[in-house]
């Protein structure tokens, strides 16, 4: 069941991927008003349009995440247009490419970290304060399974993932007392473009074949979708979720909870 959100405002960054725009639609549908931030300026636009459809206020602002005046910029635009942050949903993240750690280029690690790690300790660092002089607000911050386990190949993202639960751990002990809350989502396998392009060449162009395959890593034996990410970050900034701080929310389907696969 969604939650109200009605006359808060969110920022989400990543609002151009699956997962930003599938949040940003729960959220809207929740009643709530929403600056979406994004690097691709055209999928931004575009995803502008269905967000608006449900009825809500929704603004767009063109960022690096990775820069900090981009982050200050989107937090001020954010500020300038509704007044105040009462959620921010720390999304923006990459993959970036695989090899094993013995062989990874040290340009590669930098870039996925930039993005990854500096990006949410930018979030983080700039749209607290705002929280705080309002004495109320909610962060999500976007991990994944790979926040917990090895994932062979990605180093870069791998350790970049694990820093996000650091991060929102210590954000959420400095600030759970003065009224704002800091957790995190841990995404399983999401059916998204990015996962069917992964697929195409794991699997010799057999998509269908392969999301049955990393569905067997969810103890549910599917693929999860952006919407049901989406969902749980709608809970986790909404007052439904008030007594919820620090906590770090696996939605993959079982697949943290076994070694079953």
């Amino acid at each position: 069941m969604t939650q109200s959100m009605k006359g808060k405002a969110v920022v989400i960054t990543g609002g151009a991927g699956m997962i930003g725009h599938a949040a940003a639609m729960t959220l809207a549908r929740a009643g709530a008003d929403v600056l979406l931030v994004d690097i691709n300026a055209a999928a931004l636009s575009a995803r502008r349009g269905a967000v608006e459809a449900l009825g809500g206020r929704v603004e767009t602002h063109v960022a690096d995440v990775s820069r900090s005046a981009d982050v200050q910029a989107y937090v001020a635009r954010a500020v300038e247009a509704f007044g105040r942050i009462d959620g921010f949903f720390n999304n923006a993240g990459m993959e970036g490419k695989l090899g094993p750690i013995y062989e990874y280029e040290e340009a590669e690690y930098d870039r996925i970290v930039a993005v990854n790690q500096k990006g949410i300790f930018l979030g983080l660092r700039y749209v607290l304060p705002v929280m705080l002089r309002q004495g109320q607000g909610a962060v999500v911050n976007t991990g994944s399974i790979a926040s917990e386990r090895g994932l062979a190949g990605a180093c870069a993202y791998n350790a970049t993932k694990h820093a996000v639960i650091g991060l929102t751990r210590t954000a959420a002990s400095e600030v759970g007392a003065k009224g704002v809350r800091v957790n995190a989502v841990m995404p399983g396998v999401i059916d998204t473009p990015l996962l069917e392009a992964m697929l195409r060449m794991m699997f010799k162009g057999d998509v269908a074949a392969g999301k049955k395959t990393l569905g067997k890593v969810a103890t549910m034996d599917r693929i999860g979708t952006p919407e049901e990410v989406g969902e749980v970050v709608t809970f986790l900034l909404s007052e439904a979720a008030s007594f919820v701080n620090g906590a770090a929310w696996a939605v993959d389907g079982g697949a943290l909870s076994t070694i079953r696969h």
